[in-house]
């Protein structure tokens, strides 16, 4: 029998919050069916001989909000002895995430790991949208400072974001061109992408979340006031909500194409019923707080579609 083992790539533990991490979500819930939890951060991948091998520990998660998991043993553990992985480390995409890639695609023929590691690697998370330019807010991708310039004058307003980070950091509202700024922006993200300004951010976003090629939930996150980021990390508040028609169908549209490129779990994200072009493949969060706002367990469903 192969062994019980559910592999978690992630930030450390202690770096987590119980209350609203998909992560430790996850993991609960597979606990609950008998699994061990084995828990490593990227650091700590290994090839030797021709093996992959992690130093990390295995852990127990429980609801006690103040010491929501334990250390029960450390270990160098031969990861193809695990049944599943799981990658939910945050990016950025830089090249550590992309050796991890390589690594852990020499057992991705043992064991069924959560995004596939070639997957994640061939999706970049902001680039991949440009084949969904027609359902998005005009976007560029460039470093090139006259087209960014050219972009301003035409949409006054603008968002920059690095094609490369995560969580809604670096992420900047422009209403004038500010030369020195963007030189040191580009200089620093080198490619990054720009978009035209949607005011009615201010009334929320919609993550939508993808398993296995079907559009599972949605719930909506309202930035905290005079904020236009998103995220929670950057303090806004989720809420329950439906999806529009449309919305609907530009989700199963890049639901099916993400289980075609190898994608088990993602979120993508609307604005004003429009694609923001985030495409989330390395750790989609928001499970957590879609229970907590609705009761749908998605946890429940994203291990009965992996046949855990």
């Amino acid at each position: 029998m192969i062994n019980k083992i559910v592999a978690i790539q992630g930030n450390h533990p202690s770096k987590l919050n119980p209350s609203t991490d998909t992560t430790i979500f996850l993991a609960y819930e597979i606990q609950n069916k008998k699994y061990k939890i084995f828990y490593y951060e990227p650091k700590d991948l290994s090839v030797i001989n021709s093996k992959v091998f992690a130093k990390g520990f295995f852990i127990n998660f429980n609801n006690n909000k103040k010491k929501f998991y334990k250390i029960t043993k450390k270990k160098k553990l031969d990861l193809s002895e695990s049944k599943f992985l799981l990658i939910r480390q945050d990016p950025p995409f830089n090249l550590e995430y992309i050796s991890t890639t390589y690594i852990l695609d020499r057992i991705s023929n043992k064991v069924k790991i959560i995004n596939n590691p070639t997957a994640i690697r061939n999706v970049s998370e902001k680039l991949y949208s440009a084949k969904y330019q027609k359902y998005m807010p005009n976007t560029i991708f460039t470093k090139d400072l006259d087209e960014i310039k050219r972009f301003l004058k035409i949409h006054k307003k603008i968002i920059l974001k690095p094609i490369h980070s995560f969580g809604g950091n670096d992420i900047h509202l422009l209403t004038k061109f500010n030369l020195r700024f963007i030189k040191n922006f580009v200089k620093k993200h080198d490619h990054i992408m720009c978009q035209k300004y949607l005011s009615k951010i201010s009334k929320g976003d919609k993550r939508v979340f993808l398993i296995n090629g079907k559009v599972m939930g949605v719930i909506s996150r309202v930035p905290k006031k005079g904020s236009f980021l998103s995220n929670m990390s950057k303090g806004a508040v989720p809420k329950y909500t439906q999806l529009t028609r449309v919305e609907k169908k530009i989700s199963k549209l890049l639901a099916k194409d993400l289980k075609k490129a190898n994608i088990f779990f993602a979120g993508i994200d609307f604005i004003d019923q429009q694609l923001n072009g985030d495409i989330n493949v390395t750790s989609p969060t928001g499970l957590k707080s879609l229970h907590d706002l609705s009761k749908i367990n998605l946890a429940k469903i994203f291990w009965k579609e992996l046949k855990a």
